[in-house]
């Protein structure tokens, strides 16, 4: 029996799911939030997490038995956890504080059966997980299929939207190119094949894009890469037209999805396979195939995470149409007579949108936009909806995260708005995150430093009041790819030095729960200075900063130099594109004239601008 999406309740369906436990002689079942890729935003019928708890955050993992469950996230999502699971149902845990394998460790009766789906776990995530079990005697059972597609009776069927191809001129290099690079790096090790996985890297590589899944244009696949350079690319034929097939070229042969197992367990000789981003499952699949395996990192990762000049330049193409569309919109937002309550946190998000699209380069957003009002803001990754939407009226934060997808390359900002009057500890707040974002951006460092110490620059002006945030400060993206792409990351985990190209995000925060958010984000570039051999970081999003919200005094000398500098460079590079009245208002926000009263005309033009 299977449940109905639409009329059957979590309840119902945990009932069926714990049928399906007893049936595969299981005592638990584990389920994490991703799809047989590692995708983080997974396409529809992938969402298994969501739809056997509701929680709708994109990271995740949950512990069922037949009398027990268990969800758990990471920091960004906590209040959101909390708001849509049933705590009657479901245990609530913190990523941040116990993982899913210290779970069954402290919850698990020895030599109990635990159940997975082999493709959703990579082969070190079940090392991992039995390793930390092992005074249990945990028994670990890969499961024939996944247990919630066995009960979701109208679970949509798998994406096939169309690839595209990503031209050269701005990848920097051909496919051939990047697969001969890679291919030689693979012989020198003689190695037969890689079998590559994760969607990006395969993207990246044959220099295509797709639209499988929402806001990152992936095709959603398999590739093995030979060492001659050819490719076996097991994707469904619908998602490629006619033009992609015939410029892709006789060394990019086309599989059928389905026969990727097939071709996998026909595979001779010495074979890489990642086993910290492909699938145990693809890893069973080697075994029975009796190569050679050498564990070896994606070699798609770093290259694709070190941009070309090419690919720079068009990045910041990309970050000035954006920065267009923002100043455009908080022109309009400015100009809105808020006391009307006519402007909610959905409004916010349509106009937005309405600005970017303005740009024929844009091809949507590259993230669900985050438009968060008052409290709402202190919800890292608030989604509006027409329950939660809000009137944005009285004083306080708006806190705005948002990203586009251009064919120029990936942009995600935030900026926090102010509204009103906010109080001298909003102030002190705002003021802090500036800082530890003016500190990062200013950073000069050796190749050979981690993340994790660049983790803490962002951090300390908040740290010094014994305050903090429970996100990390800074995560990669790709070039019209992934908004979140692994490379380096900035957090105080982060084990990874940077290399020059690498383009992340610096985004430090605060939030107090039931009050407010901060969040300060820009996109920054990792360079070289050619004199010293040290990195610094350029800063390629052009979208200015609420001055309002700035407590002077807490601001340096430098810091306030920095801000300066960089609001003149966002005034020069928007120039060209603003109309007059937009450039004028852009002029008065960041270098203000001394405070005197507006005339009537002014006041009037305030409150019917862009009605």
């Amino acid at each position: 029996m299977k449940a109905n999406n639409l009329s059957q309740n979590i309840p119902e369906r945990l009932a069926l799911l714990r049928g399906e436990i007893k049936r595969n002689a299981i005592d638990y079942l584990m389920m994490p939030h991703t799809d047989e890729f590692g995708s983080e935003y997974l396409p529809p019928h992938a969402e298994h997490l969501m739809w056997i708890t509701g929680f709708t955050g994109s990271s995740g993992a949950a512990v069922i038995s037949e009398d027990s469950a268990m969800v758990m996230t990471d920091g960004r999502y906590t209040i959101q956890l909390k708001q849509q699971v049933d705590e009657s149902l479901f245990k609530l845990c913190d990523m941040g504080a116990i993982t899913v394998a210290d779970w069954l460790a402290f919850n698990c009766p020895a030599h109990a059966v635990v159940g997975y789906d082999p493709k959703l776990y990579t082969k070190k995530q079940i090392e991992t997980t039995i390793e930390k079990t092992k005074d249990k005697n945990l028994v670990f059972k890969a499961l024939d299929y996944n247990l919630i597609s066995k009960i979701w009776v109208d679970q949509p069927l798998p994406p096939v939207g169309l690839a595209e191809l990503f031209p050269d001129r701005i990848a920097g290099a051909t496919s051939l190119q990047k697969r001969q690079s890679i291919a030689a790096q693979l012989s020198g090790e003689k190695i037969d094949a890689c079998v590559i996985t994760v969607s990006d890297s395969i993207c990246w590589l044959l220099n295509v894009r797709g639209s499988d899944i929402d806001y990152n244009p992936l095709v959603l696949s398999y590739l093995i890469l030979n060492q001659d350079a050819s490719v076996d690319w097991f994707v469904n034929d619908q998602k490629i037209p006619d033009t992609v097939r015939a410029a892709l070229g006789d060394d990019i042969r086309l599989h059928p999805f389905e026969n990727f197992a097939d071709a996998v367990r026909g595979l001779k000789g010495v074979i890489q396979y990642d086993d910290a981003r492909s699938s145990i499952w693809v890893y069973n699949l080697l075994v029975e195939a009796g190569v050679e395996i050498v564990m070896g990192k994606d070699p798609c990762i770093m290259p694709k995470a070190c941009k070309t000049p090419e690919e720079q330049l068009s990045i910041k193409q990309a970050h000035i149409r954006d920065g267009v569309a923002l100043t455009r919109f908080l022109f309009w937002f400015e100009a809105q007579d808020l006391s009307g309550g006519h402007v909610t946190e959905l409004l916010v998000e349509e106009k937005l949108e309405e600005f970017r699209r303005a740009n024929r380069t844009y091809r949507g957003p590259s993230f669900s936009t985050i438009a968060g009002w008052a409290d709402h803001g202190a919800i890292v990754h608030y989604r509006a909806t027409p329950e939660s939407n809000k009137v944005i009226q009285g004083n306080s934060f708006l806190l705005l995260d948002s990203g586009g997808q251009y064919e120029y390359g990936t942009t995600d900002i935030t900026r926090t708005i102010v509204v009103g009057d906010v109080t001298p500890e909003m102030k002190d707040r705002y003021t802090r995150v500036l800082k530890g974002h003016i500190a990062l951006a200013n950073a000069k460092f050796s190749p050979e430093t981690l993340g994790s110490s660049l983790d803490n620059l962002a951090r300390q002006p908040l740290i010094d009041e014994g305050l903090n945030f429970m996100h990390g400060t800074g995560h990669g993206v790709g070039c019209f790819l992934a908004v979140h792409e692994e490379s380096t990351s900035i957090s105080p985990r982060s084990q990874s030095p940077f290399r020059t190209g690498m383009l992340v995000s610096n985004e430090p925060g605060y939030y107090l729960e039931g009050a407010f958010g901060i969040r300060h984000e820009n996109l920054i570039l990792c360079q070289e200075d050619s004199e010293t051999g040290q990195y610094y970081f350029e800063t390629v999003t052009v979208v200015p900063f609420d001055l309002r919200g700035i407590d002077w005094e807490l601001m340096t000398e430098a810091e306030t130099e920095w801000l300066e500098n960089y609001h003149r460079h966002v005034l020069e590079t928007l120039t060209p594109f603003l109309d007059e009245i937009e450039l004028q208002w852009l002029q008065n926000t960041l270098f203000p004239e001394p405070e005197r009263e507006k005339t009537e005309e002014e006041i009037a033009f305030s409150y019917s601008a862009y009605d």
